[in-house]
């Protein structure tokens, strides 16, 4: 099956910092792939160098295909990857009704499976707080309302930052649900989250990164959970 996204060698810094050392990564339509590493090991800055916020000085970026190396954020999710940041990111002087409908639009291949009703009854929560600010509501509710509005663009790929990070045990059972869900609508998923043996159950595949290099990786059920948590520090 051909690549959805796929980086090829990529190196990006911050100032005169090199974080990102040579990676590579493939996600294929549908598949769901964890990236693991310890704090500080480059895995948001290479989800946002994929994303175009951090530029890469040398590698390749491809999206189904074509070069996307170095696009800006909104070009990549026109093209059809919804992300939702560490920190959530949503409006807050704006309603959950209002940041939900401001990003509405079909998928870049015309699909309209992810409605504001289709996300209304996958949050219940929020469908209670239509008229509620952002900075209202609860962080598990932000939380819901980050990926709601990352829904509504209709994506091929959804990429998700510690989007447990910081919540109650059963906000996180719930996120862990509808992350199930979008992985069972075909949607293609990248996950980050510190509860690594959550998101080995929950993806295909899982990339480790230390120091901004690509340490192991293979499939999620198969790989060694010795060197694993030796890797991760835990």
């Amino acid at each position: 099956m051909a690549a959805l996204l796929q980086a090829t060698g990529v190196h990006a810094y911050y100032g005169d910092s090199h974080i990102l050392r040579g990676v590579d990564l493939t996600l294929s339509p549908g598949e769901a792939v964890g990236l693991l590493g310890r704090n500080g090991m480059g895995k948001t800055t290479l989800i946002r160098t994929l994303m175009g916020y951090v530029r890469a000085r040398q590698g390749r970026v491809h999206w189904q295909g074509a070069d996307a190396t170095n696009q800006p954020p909104e070009k990549m999710a026109r093209r059809g990857i919804g992300y939702v940041p560490e920190g959530r990111g949503i409006f807050p002087n704006l309603s959950v009704r209002e940041n939900l409908v401001m990003t509405a639009r079909p998928g870049p291949d015309g699909r309209r499976d992810w409605t504001f009703e289709r996300v209304m009854a996958t949050f219940p929560r929020l469908a209670e707080r239509l008229n509620h600010g952002g900075q209202q509501l609860s962080g598990g509710e932000q939380q819901m309302l980050a990926i709601g509005r990352a829904l509504m663009t209709n994506p091929q790929l959804m990429i998700l930052d510690e989007a447990t990070e910081g919540l109650a045990p059963l906000i996180v059972a719930e996120i862990w649900r509808v992350i199930g869900e979008i992985r069972a609508s075909g949607i293609a998923t990248l996950i980050v989250d510190r509860n690594w043996r959550t998101v080995l159950a929950q993806t295909d595949r899982a990339v480790v990164l230390e120091k901004g290099q690509v340490v192991m990786q293979g499939d999620s059920a198969q790989l060694d959970l010795d060197e694993l948590s030796q890797r991760l520090g835990v």
